[in-house]
């Protein structure tokens, strides 16, 4: 979408729960191989109690909504904020929610909010992203 196209309060939500084979590849990607995302028997004695998804690849979700649908192809991070609220866990339902809530029409720039649920609408993650479009 051009900037011209966008306006306060469009929102878009993706859903998808992360298997343990997504979250191994992520982890030998980004080269995070803590034993909370990919070792049952050590997740087994943390808090979490079994194993959890990296925030970032669930926060990845926000990029694939930015960058392909809203605001969409030509959108470039300037700054995302993520707040950590409650774990992932591996093969669990998680909604994310991208709605803008400021447009700088004149500097193409958009403030979005971001938010990750799970299906009783427990926040996951909650945050903001600003973004220029080119």
């Amino acid at each position: 979408m051009t900037i011209n196209e966008l306006e306060i309060g469009m929102t878009y939500e993706l859903r998808k729960s992360f298997s343990s084979d997504e979250v191994v590849n992520f982890s030998q990607l980004s080269l995070d191989n803590n034993p909370v995302h990919i070792d049952d028997k050590y997740a087994e004695g943390t808090i979490f109690k079994s194993k959890i998804v990296h925030g970032f690849l669930s926060g990845s979700l926000f990029s694939a909504i930015i960058g392909t649908k809203l605001p969409g192809n030509g959108s470039i991070y300037l700054n995302q904020t993520m707040n950590f609220k409650r774990p992932i866990y591996h093969n669990q339902l998680v909604v994310a929610k991208v709605t803008i809530v400021d447009i700088k029409y004149d500097k193409s720039i958009v403030l979005l909010d971001t938010i990750c649920y799970d299906e009783y609408n427990n926040v996951l993650i909650d945050g903001t992203a600003l973004v220029k479009i080119i």
